[in-house]
C-alpha cells in the first residue's frame, strides 16, 4: 500500500508478545515495516520462557497481509540481542528501527528488595536495553539512519512506592537514551523515550474492580502505539533525546534535568554558613517527594 510512513523499514520489537510491544508490533507492520516480533515469553517477574508470545504476534501480523518473524532471544544477554539482529539482517537483510520494550516486574519497597530480584530487573530493562541497542548500532552508524524507541515509565521519573528495582532500571534507560541519541546523532540517529500509561500484566493493581475495568478503557496498549511508529518514522526527524509520556489519549513532554536555582558565596562555604542559607533560599523550589498517581490524575481524561 502506497503512502505507508515505514514502507521498506525493518523493526525489531523487544517484548512484543503483547500489551504495549504486540500494538506497536501490529501497527509498525500497518506502516509498511516488516518486523521482528522478540519475546522471550517469560512470566511477569521474567521468568520462563515461551515461544507463544511472539509466534501469535508474527503470525498476527502475516494474516493482516505483513511480513514478520518471530524471536525468542534474551536481550538480557549480549549473545542473545546479537542474535537476535542477526536474523533480522538474514531474513530482511536491514535493520531501521528498534523498540525497546520487553520487561518484566518484581514489586518491593527498597529496605526489603532482594539483590537478586534489582539484577533481573537492571538486566531487562537497562542492560536489555543496552544490549539490543548496541547490537543495531553498527549497521545504523554504516547506513547513517536509524531510530530507537525506548520505553521508560513515569514511575521512573516522578517516583512510586515498593518499586525501587524498576524504578532504578527504567531511569537508567533515560539516561541511556539520552547518551545514545547525542553520541549518534552525527549519523542521523535518533533516540527517544516513551513512558506509556497503558493497562497491561504489569500495571498495578487498582483498588477496585470498578476501578480496574476503567483503567482498562482509558489507557490501552493501542493507544501508545501511534507515538512509537511516529517516532520511528522520517516526520519525527528532529526529535531526539527527549522524554514523551502517553496516557490514554494525551500526550505530554517531560522536562529534564537542569540546574533551576544556584547559591554562591565569594568567601567559599563551611557546613554553618550551608544550614543557614540553602535551606531557606531553596525551600520553595524543592521537588516534593510525591508519588506518580499524586502528581497525575487518575483516571485520564
Amino acid at each position: 500500500m502506497a503512502g505507508r510512513s515505514l514502507e521498506g523499514r525493518v523493526a525489531i520489537v523487544t517484548g512484543a508478545g503483547g500489551a504495549i510491544g504486540r500494538a506497536a508490533a501490529l501497527l509498525l507492520a500497518g506502516e509498511g515495516a516488516r518486523v521482528v516480533a522478540n519475546d522471550l515469553g517469560a512470566k511477569l517477574d521474567g521468568d520462563g520462557r515461551d515461544a507463544g508470545p511472539a509466534e501469535a504476534t508474527a503470525a498476527l501480523i502475516r494474516e493482516a497481509g505483513g511480513q514478520a518473524i518471530a524471536n525468542t532471544d534474551s536481550v538480557a544477554s549480549w549473545a542473545g540481542a546479537s542474535r537476535m539482529v542477526e536474523q533480522a539482517l538474514d531474513s530482511f537483510g536491514r535493520v531501521d528501527i528498534l523498540v525497546n520494550n520487553a520487561g518484566n516486574i518484581r514489586y518491593a519497597a527498597f529496605q526489603d528488595s532482594d539483590p537478586a530480584d534489582v539484577d533481573a530487573l537492571i538486566g531487562v530493562h537497562l542492560q536489555g536495553s543496552y544490549y539490543a541497542a548496541r547490537a543495531v548500532a553498527p549497521h545504523f552508524v554504516a547506513q547513517k539512519s536509524g531510530a530507537y524507541v525506548h520505553m521508560t515509565s513515569s514511575t521512573a521519573l516522578i517516583g512510586m512506592a515498593g518499586n525501587a528495582g524498576y524504578v532504578a532500571a527504567k531511569m537508567g534507560v533515560v539516561g541511556l537514551s539520552r547518551a545514545i541519541a547525542i553520541d549518534m546523532a552525527k549519523f542521523n540517529v535518533r533516540s527517544n523515550c516513551i513512558a506509556p500509561a497503558a493497562a497491561s500484566r504489569m500495571s498495578p493493581q487498582r483498588a477496585t474492580a470498578e476501578a480496574e475495568a476503567l483503567w482498562a478503557a482509558k489507557v490501552r496498549p493501542e493507544q501508545v502505539a501511534p507515538l512509537v511508529a511516529y517516532l520511528a518514522g522520517d516526520a519525527a526527524a528532529g526529535i531526539s533525546g527527549q522524554i514523551i509520556g502517553a496516557r490514554g489519549n494525551e500526550f505530554y513532554l517531560y522536562s529534564q534535568s537542569r540546574p533551576v536555582r544556584t547559591l554562591h558565596r565569594d568567601d567559599g562555604w563551611t557546613v554553618a554558613r550551608i544550614a543557614a542559607h540553602l535551606g531557606p533560599a531553596w525551600a520553595s523550589s524543592l521537588t516534593p517527594l510525591e508519588e506518580t498517581y499524586q502528581v497525575f490524575a487518575w483516571p485520564p481524561l
